[in-house]
């Protein structure tokens, strides 16, 4: 009954958001280097933050690092919505909000320095991949669906290490904001306020997760995410373009724009990849060791990624 009602209080939350968005012109224009071709409502993602701020009224006393460090990267990125910011103003509140998480977890007590050094770039790392990743319908909910279900499954069944009910107010928010992106024409895009809020939120749970069992592996739930931010990172680099810029040079963007593959199909077929890459992590958990449950996991994902330039330059002949 309780997450029943959360879906309710979040599906007219995100009504009346609707409702303001239109009212004050929060739209997403399509431009070259978009993925779809109408002006859709931005900042549905605020959703993620309404769920957050509900299980914070409801557990207030054990719960204020995660909500202050939410709250801070949520505002920064709606702002950012609505009017663009600098990436100064932008990398200065993930790592405000990231040491907010370090503090909570007393991260700068337990850990030698370079540790925490390679914690914080991995950390807001994962915010802007996961911010780069948002393009298509349904790729954000869908994805964040499989990797807070797949932490779901942990806590219950391999280490008990969070509230359980904690990552369910994440599912449910994926579930009511799909109900709106996950469509041939979409009602929202989940904007900078929702891939870097629930980005906040899995990094706060994964984190935990690996201080809880000593074992980095719990980061292969964001494999198939990782795997395409980073080597389309390198990429760009390569190619000497601005990492910061808009794109269309992922694996899923290629899948969409060059090749005309239904946005939702591809956002599913990344989903189902986590999905299979999770499982296998889950199964190989205490069987494998962590390296090479690494190379096991990330092999495969690298020659699929290189599927792209095949695809890039079969484009590009057909152009010619």
């Amino acid at each position: 009954m309780e997450y029943t009602i959360l879906g309710i209080i979040l599906m007219i939350l995100m009504l009346l958001y609707f409702k303001v968005a239109d009212k004050f012109n929060i739209i997403d224009k399509p431009n070259q280097r978009s993925s779809h071709t109408e002006i859709t409502l931005r900042g549905g993602g605020i959703i993620f933050w309404f769920s957050a701020l509900i299980y914070f009224v409801q557990h207030i006393q054990s719960n204020y690092f995660f909500f202050t460090g939410i709250t801070l990267v949520s505002l920064v990125s709606f702002w950012d919505d609505i009017q663009s910011l600098s990436n100064k103003i932008r990398i200065a509140a993930h790592f405000l909000a990231i040491t907010l998480i370090f503090l909570d977890f007393g991260v700068f007590n337990s850990m030698p320095i370079y540790e925490i050094i390679a914690a914080y770039i991995l950390s807001i790392g994962i915010i802007n991949a996961y911010n780069f990743m948002d393009g298509i319908n349904g790729i954000t909910g869908l994805y964040t669906l499989v990797v807070m279900g797949s932490l779901w499954y942990v806590n219950k069944n391999i280490q008990l290490f969070t509230d359980g009910s904690f990552i369910k107010y994440a599912m449910i928010a994926s579930l009511v904001f799909l109900f709106f992106n996950y469509r041939k024409r979409a009602k929202c895009f989940a904007g900078d306020i929702g891939s870097i809020a629930i980005a906040f939120w899995i990094i706060y749970l994964v984190l935990k997760l690996i201080l809880a069992t000593n074992s980095v592996i719990w980061l292969l739930f964001l494999a198939v995410y990782g795997v395409d931010a980073v080597c389309t990172i390198i990429h760009r680099l390569y190619l000497k373009q601005n990492i910061f810029e808009a794109h269309r040079l992922h694996l899923y963007q290629v899948l969409s724009n060059e090749y005309k593959i239904q946005h939702r199909l591809v956002s599913l077929l990344y989903a189902i990849a986590q999905i299979v890459v999770s499982a296998v992590v889950i199964c190989l958990y205490h069987k494998v060791e962590d390296l090479w449950l690494f190379v096991i996991i990330i092999t495969p994902l690298l020659l699929i990624y290189t599927l792209k330039f095949y695809l890039l330059n079969k484009s590009k002949l057909k152009l010619n």
